[in-house]
């Protein structure tokens, strides 16, 4: 679970909001998309004694559970072209954030030409795990269609991929799921669902905005 941190006046906070916040300005092009990229633990969890409606038809309950393991969900989203895709892996190091990369480059936008990936600063995001899992051509080759721009530091909450989970988690997922294979179902079912009615994100807080509104996160101010 993240949690937001008031950041205290910075340059370099200003300069990596600036430029995220700029990004999101950018104007619809196919061929060099902006995609926001962001991960969240989910807890896999097994109900001890099944739900049951009683004669009055309210549902009850058993608090009583078991846990069955911890799954990563890998949110991708591009805002303007109302597609994304979740991703559900067994673990959050460099080495899935890798493949998720590539998964981005070769599978979902093979034929961009530059693709501009907004993520958080995480240990784990290391484009460099490319040439520990590819061999050298393919991940140079992955890396020269990226444009890498992270949120700063207490800042996540300008990462879109960030909203979109939450989303998800309150309207596409049960809150017990017992399993890996019914959770990749459910996001799924959401994620496709979504994506058939094109949903996109209207993200309307832009540098003037925070000019104003976060004046004094501005050094200058």
């Amino acid at each position: 679970m993240k949690s937001w941190i008031i950041p205290e006046a910075s340059p370099e906070f200003v300069c990596q909001m600036e430029r995220v916040l700029s990004i999101y300005q950018r104007a619809y092009d196919p061929l060099h998309p902006v995609i926001c990229l962001d991960e969240s633990p989910k807890q896999l969890i097994k109900e001890v004694r099944h739900p049951f409606i009683d004669s009055y038809g309210v549902q009850h309950v058993d608090y009583e559970y078991s846990r069955e393991g911890v799954t990563d969900l890998y949110m991708i989203i591009e805002p303007l072209g109302g597609r994304r895709e979740v991703r559900v892996e067994d673990n959050h190091n460099r080495f899935t954030y890798a493949r998720v990369v590539a998964h981005i480059a070769e599978y979902m936008y093979p034929e961009a030409e530059k693709i501009t990936l907004v993520e958080d600063n995480l240990s784990a995001h290391k484009l460099s795990a490319l040439y520990e899992i590819f061999p050298p051509e393919r991940a140079q080759h992955i890396i020269q269609r990226l444009e890498v721009v992270r949120t700063p530091t207490h800042g996540s909450w300008l990462n879109i991929a960030e909203c979109e989970l939450s989303i998800l988690t309150r309207q596409g997922i049960s809150k017990r799921v017992a399993d890996k294979h019914t959770l990749i179902e459910q996001v799924e079912a959401w994620y496709k669902m979504k994506n058939t009615k094109q949903t996109k994100v209207n993200w309307q807080f832009t540098t003037k905005d925070a000019r104003i509104k976060l004046k004094h996160l501005y050094p200058s101010s």
